[in-house]
């Protein structure tokens, strides 16, 4: 099948009878990631540009680049077309900050749920529980690709190790959360990936769990994996030595404080590792008030501006509007999360722009 010419043409397309119900979908083959990546290949402009985001994206968690990366988009993806508009105001600031800013797209197409609830693109598209994952696949590669041929770096969470097939050619950055920095299967899947790849702290605050991913991320393994055509196959990896620690905060409060970041570089120094630190802004971090990720992200530029060279990142949730609205298909508001609440783009542009004039 030939890939649409745009993603409102690959939104528009239907994938079988719409009136299918998940019960009925339970058990249809899905496409093999290399019938998927065959059907909507990477262009060599962007494999190219890739290649060049990759490696700035590691010479700053290295430290052989000063610039702050800053990792910012949507909690989640749930419509496309907002993404992408999203996306092309992104490119428009890059030039105002690059000097000093290093901005990554987020393109969250899995959702990670305490118990359950809307699973991500990938998984429910349509976002009324139909299920279409064939479809969800597709719509994400293809976001994902239009994104880079913008010029952005994307970066994701990659929860289901079995969709990492499916996208990671597309991914500069990558990020392995609070709930999967413990997962043996994760810390393989990472010392695998040719992007840099953030652990988070566990949701407790432990900041351990974190280093001990480190160490098993930067070595090789032979684990268990699919090939391109879904066979199972023993996959050999070198180990990956751009991976580094995500403070989120935790059940006990926020952890981006001076006193905190210390005691993290303190831990990986005396682990034998890099002392390179991002700090994600929500979440914990904000005491769950999306607002108060201007509070978080200032110190944490404060703290740079003051000679804390160990944080080299930082992650904001921003999309269109600010907030966040109930999931209600058919009666959603443009450029509004239905996961975390968000950033509006106003207030995220104004923050990204007096960053980048203090670090100078």
């Amino acid at each position: 099948m030939n890939a649409p010419a745009s993603l409102a043409e690959c939104l528009d397309a239907r994938q079988g009878d719409p009136a299918i119900t998940v019960a009925s979908r339970v058990g249809m083959t899905l496409p093999t990631p290399g019938e998927l990546r065959q059907r909507l290949p990477v262009s060599p402009r962007v494999a190219q540009r890739l290649a060049t985001q990759r490696r700035a994206i590691r010479n700053v968690v290295a430290g052989r680049d000063d610039r702050l990366l800053v990792v910012v988009g949507p909690c989640s993806i749930h419509d496309p077309l907002a993404a992408l508009e999203y996306a092309r105001r992104l490119v428009e600031l890059v030039p105002k900050v690059e000097d000093r800013l290093l901005p990554v797209m987020r393109v969250y197409v899995e959702k990670p749920r305490t118990t359950v609830g809307w699973k991500g693109l990938a998984y429910d598209p349509d976002l009324d529980g139909s299920g279409d994952m064939a479809r969800g696949l597709h719509l994400s590669r293809h976001l994902m690709h239009e994104i880079a041929a913008l010029g952005l770096p994307v970066a994701t969470e990659l929860l289901q190790p079995m969709l990492a097939g499916y996208l990671d050619d597309l991914l500069a950055w990558v990020a392995i959360g609070a709930r999967t920095t413990e997962s043996q299967l994760h810390r393989e899947l990472a010392s695998g990936l040719d992007a840099a790849v953030g652990f988070k702290n566990a949701t407790s605050g432990d900041v351990g769990v974190a280093v001990d991913a480190l160490r098993a991320a930067a070595q090789p393994h032979q684990h268990f994996g699919l090939d391109d055509q879904g066979r199972p196959v023993l996959r050999e990896t070198a180990g990956n030595p751009h991976v580094h620690v995500v403070l989120r905060g935790g059940h006990r409060g926020p952890n981006h404080d001076s006193a905190s970041v210390r005691a993290a570089r303190e831990v990986l120094e005396g682990a034998g590792l890099p002392a390179r630190l991002m700090v994600d802004c929500s979440h914990a971090n904000a005491c769950r008030d999306h607002r108060r990720q201007a509070e978080v992200l200032r110190d944490v530029v404060a703290q740079r501006a003051a000679g804390e060279t160990s944080l080299m990142g930082l992650m904001l949730e921003s999309h269109l509007e600010e907030g966040k609205q109930p999931l209600a298909p058919g009666a959603l508001r443009h450029g509004v999360s239905v996961t975390d609440p968000c950033l509006g783009w106003e207030a995220t542009e104004a923050l990204l722009l007096e960053s980048a004039e203090r670090l100078r």
